[in-house]
């Protein structure tokens, strides 16, 4: 399963490195270029954990690199971007991973990409529906989940007046990353991902399709996309484990999904939309997020701008545990001091109306050395009823520092 993929990206980027170094003349004309940072992380947890496994604090470390080559006047290039942490609690979160891998052609109006790699799509501050390509990385964002693991794909782009269309072939699934028995935050019964299953025969090599067309139309950028394969997303369902202890046990379906995203901007006003819809276990539903947001330049007589957002999120299954946002609402204040040390916070609450449930988050960074930054992050639950879908995780109130250092 996902050891196969791994294995898989290895002799992919094992072809490519080759494909790389006998190409005639490129270590002499071509561009290198190497990035990356290092950070050690602190959690601290305001509430006792649900399991004697599980700690108040946990300290970790992390590290990506990022490499990049470019020959051929640029019309060629391969990246390579492996990320790895190591955690003091969490065996599971100690993992690492391959982000891309990917060998790029460019060739007029067309491009094509091969290996592994990330994409993003969607515009909304509170959850990304659409965003379906990659799978999530839950070790590293448990809450927002924003972080994704690389995908192996083909990707071919092709730039044209009337619009950009994008089309990918996904040949390995990446199964969701959980947390172990003394991870946190994580659910109150543990994912086991060794009882992964598939409604596919195919596994995790199953073949996905996916394709996007995007454009800007005056003040409005477009995106509709198209996505036929293994849900990113699991159904957890309980089981026992060879010991006969009570877990969760992944299950992965197929669907197909028709995908918009939109955002329109009109002076200091955003307009902003995700939606999609879904056909899954032979069952059709729709989800839908959008909502507003307005800057006002130069607050209180400063150089910074202050952001407002409002946002509103629908899923016509109701409650269910894959996707929280069913009847929620989201409020936040964006804050961008355009200094030196590019200071930035966000700070927001999201108000589930049909269970009172309240969730907040604040994310705020700031550059206190040349190659140094300071974050700080903060998640938090209240008045959370037994009956929502967050319930599992409620008790997992946390504080996250972190000091990056690049190169």
């Amino acid at each position: 399963m996902a050891g196969a993929s791994s294995i898989a990206g290895r002799r992919a980027l094992f072809l490519f490195i080759s494909s790389v170094l006998t190409v005639p003349g490129a270590v002499r004309a071509g561009d290198f270029e190497l990035r990356g940072s290092i950070e050690p992380e602190l959690r601290v947890f305001s509430e006792s954990p649900s399991s004697r496994d599980q700690r108040d604090t946990t300290l970790s470390i992390s590290g990506e690199a990022t490499a990049k080559y470019l020959w051929d006047n640029d019309d060629q290039s391969f990246v390579f971007t492996p990320f790895a942490r190591l955690d003091q609690r969490d065996s599971r979160r100690s993992h690492w991973d391959i982000r891309e891998a990917r060998y790029a052609l460019y060739a007029g109006k067309w491009e094509f990409r091969l290996g592994i790699d990330k994409v993003f799509w969607g515009v909304t501050e509170a959850v990304h529906l659409v965003d379906v390509v990659n799978q999530t990385d839950l070790l590293e964002d448990p809450i927002k989940q924003e972080v994704k693991l690389g995908q192996p794909m083909l990707r071919i782009r092709t730039v044209q007046d009337f619009g950009t269309f994008d089309a990918f072939l996904l040949p390995y699934f990446r199964e969701r990353t959980f947390p172990g028995r003394s991870g946190r935050p994580a659910t109150d019964i543990p994912v086991d991902t060794h009882l992964a299953t598939y409604e596919s025969s195919a596994g995790d090599r199953h073949t996905d399709f996916a394709g996007r067309y995007s454009n800007t139309l005056g003040a409005i950028d477009l995106g509709l996309g198209y996505f036929q394969g293994t849900a990113r997303d699991p159904i957890l369902q309980p089981a026992l484990n060879g010991g006969g202890n009570l877990v969760l046990a992944p299950f992965y379906p197929q669907m197909k999904q028709a995908s918009l995203d939109l955002q329109a901007t009109v002076g200091a006003w955003l307009y902003k939309l995700e939606g999609f819809g879904r056909r899954e276990l032979g069952d059709n539903y729709a989800a839908a997020t959008g909502g507003i947001e307005y800057t006002f330049y130069g607050a209180f007589g400063s150089e910074g701008d202050l952001g407002t957002v409002v946002e509103y999120s629908y899923d016509s299954r109701g409650m269910n545990q894959r996707n929280p946002y069913q009847n929620d609402a989201f409020f936040a204040l964006r804050w961008g001091a355009n200094d030196t040390a590019s200071t930035s916070m966000l700070g927001g609450i999201a108000v589930d109306t049909e269970t009172g449930a309240l969730g907040f988050r604040f994310r705020g960074e700031r550059r206190i050395a040349e190659d140094y930054r300071l974050s700080i992050e903060a998640y938090a639950f209240s008045h959370v009823p037994p009956r929502d879908p967050v319930y599992s995780v409620a008790d997992d109130d946390y504080v996250q520092i972190g000091i990056a250092r690049f190169f």
